[in-house]
């Protein structure tokens, strides 16, 4: 038996980006995925196919994990068509990029909605689905340990989902469920595509010779380190975030780019 055979997986918001890597990576692996989205069924059925054209079981579902009574929907569908949940990774995010002046409070809601409180929603569903136990992993940010601008909003949502991962492994610790985060920096995905467009932000091309790896990161990259916490390899690893930046969160001015001679 390989790693996840006999396995399955929820993973939201995985019809794209690292959501996407990741079903793939658990699929080749004869991993059962659950591939939830919200809106674009295309791309959702898309990854389904992939899943089934690599020898694994796959699901849609599209729910919007903003909305509670969807995310007991997703999971009252898991319920019938799997009994029971090996993984639970929560991977969909969303919110508004805003100098913290100008955040309103439809902003402030819809990011705790749709970052922090289906996390904690999500994870209380997720562990009635794990009877013989369990691992669970939420994707956070480098945001939550770094301020950058506009990014508060989302940035500080992330911090807080490090601190339940924390709460969580403590208590769900009995029950032989792991809890983890993976803390990725500037990776090659729409989202961030779309951060680095907001008018005014400073130019990637300015950003990325300053992470010592001097690149941005891929989405599988991270859904590699996921992986490798839902893995028997992590068994004795739970409470963590994982950093996966290429060292982005580890440097400060003044940056190796700014020397000059006679520095060696």
């Amino acid at each position: 038996m390989t790693t996840y055979d006999g396995r399955t997986a929820l993973i939201t918001g995985s019809s794209r980006g690292i959501g996407r890597a990741l079903a793939l990576t658990l699929a080749r692996d004869g991993c059962s995925i659950v591939v939830n989205y919200k809106k674009n069924a295309e791309l959702a059925d898309q990854v389904r196919k992939e899943v089934e054209a690599l020898g694994a079981r796959a699901l849609t579902v599209a729910a919007d994990v903003e909305q509670p009574e969807e995310i007991d929907r997703l999971f009252a569908v898991v319920a019938a068509e799997f009994g029971a949940l090996d993984f639970f990774v929560s991977n969909a995010a969303a919110s508004a990029f805003k100098n913290i002046m100008d955040l309103r409070q439809h902003h402030l809601d819809r990011s705790y909605a749709m970052n922090l409180r289906a996390f904690v929603l999500g994870c209380q569903q997720a562990v009635r689905l794990m009877p013989d136990g369990g691992r669970i992993v939420a994707l956070s940010s480098y945001g939550s340990i770094r301020a950058y601008p506009t990014y508060a909003n989302l940035g500080a949502a992330k911090a807080a989902i490090e601190a339940w991962v924390r709460y969580m492994a403590v208590e769900f610790g009995g029950r032989g469920i792991n809890v983890n985060a993976v803390n990725g920096g500037i990776i090659d995905t729409e989202s961030s595509g779309y951060f680095y467009d907001v008018p005014g932000m400073a130019p990637l091309a300015g950003v990325l010779p300053k992470i010592p790896k001097g690149r941005m990161g891929t989405a599988q990259e991270v859904a590699d380190v996921i992986a490798f916490l839902l893995s028997p390899a992590s068994e004795y690893i739970t409470g963590q975030t994982i950093v996966a930046d290429g060292g982005l969160s580890i440097v400060a001015p003044p940056f190796m780019q700014d020397l000059s001679a006679p520095l060696t």
